[in-house]
């Protein structure tokens, strides 16, 4: 889940601009996703309007497609016997999804397996009704299966209800397993932290001649009123957290999306009717100074809990 503070953003693009550290080129986009990212935390119910507002969708390398909205992100991986479909955003979202994988020319009846990178309700709010309509498999990290088997009831953090229409899972993942279909080898990476069973997925893409490393990351954003140490939101939360970051930093990364276009610069590299070109989402350095803006938000209060703790 997430959502933009615009008076942070102003107030730190226009300290970087005084410091001329950020002016041009790749290097302000860098700066707008890292602020995107370290503002996911803050809650504004206006962002949410981005949540259910249409997008196009469109190829973002290979055989990778984004078919979700504005902001909630929605992927498509087509392979020659089925396709893979990750995240559906709202409940209402199922026909946009729908159109806009028909508009790139495939079908949602040809997709065979349901992903999620995160069992929150704006991610996963569709699952069940493509689901039912596509015969797709659910697979999730086991800890995300849980909570999308009770529709966010067991969620540690959001929990206590249920949020989102139940989906059975069919099959549970591990990390650093390979999902196979047709031709596709698509490696599962769990990154907790976010949720306990939040997860990522990475490809090589084969395009023009070149080898492309794919990521399709689960930042590892901190949710306002989340603990992590003062009575923890769950039992381990810091340690996943740190976790996500570490192995996120030691990743090989040359193209890169997340689970929200905001998080990873999609409208700064993407505007509608844009000729695809394989170059538009390289972006390594962004990946890893969005990862590092995150991991000193956590080290910030960690810090900011200790004192607390120590101070009682």
């Amino acid at each position: 889940m997430m959502s933009v503070q615009g008076s942070v953003l102003s107030r730190v693009v226009r300290e970087q601009l005084v410091k001329g550290g950020y002016v041009q080129g790749k290097t302000c986009l860098r700066l707008l996703i890292i602020l995107a990212v370290f503002c996911c935390t803050m809650p504004v119910s206006a962002a949410r309007d981005d949540w259910a507002r249409p997008f196009p969708g469109h190829r973002v390398i290979g055989n990778l497609y984004a078919v979700g909205g504005y902001d909630l992100a929605v992927f498509l991986i087509t392979t020659d016997q089925g396709h893979i479909l990750i995240n559906t955003g709202l409940e209402d979202s199922v026909q946009m999804i729908r159109e806009n994988i028909r508009s790139l020319g495939y079908r949602m009846q040809d997709v065979r397996i349901l992903l999620s990178q995160q069992a929150h309700w704006d991610h996963t709010a569709g699952l069940a009704e493509i689901k039912k309509a596509t015969g797709a498999q659910m697979w999730a990290t086991q800890k995300d299966a849980r909570i999308l088997e009770d529709g966010g009831f067991s969620d540690p953090h959001f929990g206590g209800q249920v949020s989102f229409k139940p989906v059975g899972v069919d099959r549970t993942l591990t990390d650093g397993e390979v999902i196979s279909l047709g031709d596709l080898r698509l490696t599962v990476h769990e990154h907790p932290g976010h949720t306990e069973g939040s997860s990522s997925y990475s490809m090589v893409v084969h395009e023009n001649g070149k080898d492309y490393r794919v990521v399709i990351a689960n930042m590892g954003t901190i949710n306002q009123g989340k603990k992590l140490l003062q009575e923890p939101t769950y039992k381990g939360v810091a340690e996943d957290f740190a976790s996500t970051y570490r192995k996120q930093k030691a990743m090989t990364v040359d193209v890169w999306v997340a689970a929200h276009g905001s998080q990873y610069g999609l409208h700064k590299k993407w505007q509608p009717g844009q000729p695809y070109d394989p170059s538009t989402f390289i972006d390594p350095e962004g990946f890893k100074m969005a990862v590092e803006a995150l991991e000193k938000r956590y080290a910030k209060q960690i810090k900011a809990e200790r004192i607390s703790m120590e101070s009682r």
